[in-house]
């Protein structure tokens, strides 16, 4: 791969290079038509000619908006905001282990905080999970966590609601928090999803969805509310007692939760329930895309973009 066709090498370079329309161009030609050959998004001819002073296509078949820009048909669409500002943002988002903020973006780009937020929010599009089932065998680990704010720093309102909710337990456990449940393939990928309950039936249904039938699991105690011994052999770990049995143990599952709460909790602070699939997702992906070769931060764009080509924006309304 040469710079041109996908970007450079470090984040400094990036923004120098796609600060330049025509390197964006060519970036996005490149991506969108690897043979080179220009085609209309719409109708799928390549009678097409460039507008150079409008910077769009003009398709020359009969048929409503003949014309597109590069915008078309991405997660960029309908956003009057130039490629020269969106690459960037996309670059920082992919590459930074631990997320970037809409007020980072704010500053780094000159763009007000909303639409910063809004940026991010649709290169998120681009790294939500494919959602295929049944991925992940040989030895998985399975584990699920609570995603939610610390009760000495609630208001003494909330407390005193989810105290009530408990029936004047406490708060223990995950009072009040969203739960997400995380699946490792030992040596591949992870998949998380946020899930109404750690109820069983909660839990059997995405085990099912992504993990082969006569796999390995490994989980903690917990797992044996869910557990399906008549198609996975299932092997817990007591987290009371420890953490290490031999080769069972969800360690690399308990890595990406370090990594999600410290994303969650040290950039992003406050991340509302509706929008937590979203975080999840974008984590997931910078964790399946760690080590691509010798070419991560260029393979993590790339790859990102992509993933943001018309095909996959059917994830766009996804809500768990």
């Amino acid at each position: 791969m040469s710079k041109g066709r996908t970007g450079q090498n470090t984040l400094q370079e990036a923004v120098v290079h796609f600060s330049v329309y025509e390197n964006c161009h060519q970036f996005m030609v490149d991506l969108r038509w690897p043979n080179g050959k220009v085609t209309c998004p719409r109708c799928g001819s390549d009678d097409v000619a460039w507008l150079p002073n409008a910077r769009v296509y003009k398709c020359y078949q009969k048929h409503p908006l003949q014309k597109f820009s590069l915008k078309v048909g991405t997660i960029f669409e309908d956003s009057p905001l130039p490629l020269e500002k969106w690459l960037p943002v996309m670059w920082m988002l992919v590459n930074c282990k631990n997320g970037i903020s809409s007020w980072e973006v704010h500053r780094a780009v000159k763009v007000t905080q909303k639409t910063a937020w809004f940026m991010l929010q649709r290169c998120r599009l681009a790294m939500q999970d494919e959602l295929t089932g049944g991925s992940l065998g040989g030895e998985v680990e399975v584990d699920e966590t609570y995603i939610g704010g610390k009760a000495r720093n609630m208001h003494k309102s909330k407390k005193r609601r989810l105290n009530q909710a408990t029936g004047g337990n406490g708060l223990q456990g995950g009072a009040g928090k969203a739960v997400v449940m995380g699946m490792l393939e030992r040596g591949g990928k992870v998949v998380a999803s946020v899930i109404p309950d750690r109820g069983k039936a909660s839990m059997q249904s995405v085990v099912r969805g992504s993990v082969e039938k006569g796999t390995t699991i490994h989980s903690d105690e917990h797992g044996g509310v869910w557990r399906m011994d008549d198609e996975y052999v299932h092997q817990m770990v007591n987290h009371l007692e420890q953490y290490v049995d031999g080769n069972v143990h969800t360690n690399e599952m308990e890595n990406f939760w370090s990594l999600l709460k410290r994303t969650i909790g040290g950039t992003y602070v406050s991340v509302e329930p509706f929008h937590l699939f979203r975080y999840v997702d974008e984590q997931a992906f910078r964790f399946n895309n760690r080590k691509p070769m010798d070419d991560g931060d260029r393979f993590r764009f790339r790859h990102a973009q992509d993933r943001g080509q018309a095909p996959n924006l059917q994830r766009t309304h996804r809500k768990d």
